[in-house]
């Protein structure tokens, strides 16, 4: 069987330690009973260990060439092998409209779009887990108050726990990356309404992390004009990374009050 040729254009880094994909596999056993869609299968190291827990399992995989080695490697994988971009599927189809658990080692160059499109679905899927980037994987866990807290730390710990499970280093995978990578675990947590206008709070949370060094009384002028009396208040006085999401969710209804005079 012709092993695949890793695509730099895909992003593709195929892990070699057949342990530490054990462990990656493994993270998805935090939310038993639910099928499982692994993005970015390759050669199948994370699918041989997922097929074995006995839960309907589902790859989706955009290189043909990856494809084509699934289906052999894996027969009994045949009818559930989805050769297509993640990006532009409609998740509902997936298992009938139910819930499900998303994995895999994730390209690094889209992983931060997986996410976005994670959250989109975020009923559809109350577990995550996988490999991504370290740099990425700490700023999504991390907390206020952190240098490396920002528009992926609000947006995702607004409906998930995110938890950094641990580090894997470069030399376990072909090619090996310029970076260190980690894998985490994201659980959908009970916020089932966030108590402000959602579209509203992303623009919030994404204008004032864009000048993330400013106060937010000058970060938050591109929404609010430059003469807005609310920015007396002294929450406008803070840094948008020392803000808690409830704060953000303040934040948010009070701009909605303004923009509504």
């Amino acid at each position: 069987m012709r092993l695949v040729k890793p695509k730099k254009f895909l992003g593709q880094h195929f892990l070699k330690d057949l342990k530490v994909a054990q462990d990656i596999a493994d993270t998805v056993d935090a939310c038993p009973d639910l099928p499982v869609l692994e993005v970015g299968p390759g050669m199948g190291v994370l699918t041989q260990y997922l097929l074995p827990k006995q839960r309907p399992l589902k790859v989706v995989e955009l290189d043909y060439e990856s494809v084509a080695y699934l289906r052999e490697a894996f027969p009994q994988l045949e009818d559930n092998i989805i050769e297509d971009d993640f990006l532009k599927m409609n998740l509902t189809r997936l298992f009938d409209g139910k819930p499900f658990v998303l994995t895999g080692n994730y390209p690094y160059n889209i992983s931060s779009q997986i996410f976005f499109k994670m959250l989109e679905n975020k009923d559809l899927i109350p577990c995550c887990t996988g490999m991504i980037q370290k740099e990425v994987a700490e700023r999504m866990a991390a907390g206020p108050g952190s240098k490396t807290y920002g528009i992926l730390s609000v947006l995702m710990q607004a409906w998930y726990k995110v938890e950094y499970l641990f580090t894997v280093h470069e030399h376990v995978f072909n090619p090996p990356p310029k970076v260190k990578s980690a894998v985490i675990r994201m659980t959908r947590n009970d916020t089932t309404q966030l108590g402000c206008d959602e579209a509203l709070f992303k623009q919030v949370v994404k204008t004032t992390f864009n000048q993330r060094r400013k106060t937010l009384r000058n970060s938050i002028k591109p929404i609010l004009g430059k003469d807005c009396s609310l920015t007396q208040d002294p929450l406008f006085d803070k840094r948008p990374e020392q803000l808690s999401i409830q704060q953000f969710v303040d934040l948010t209804n009070m701009v909605e009050e303004e923009l509504k005079k």
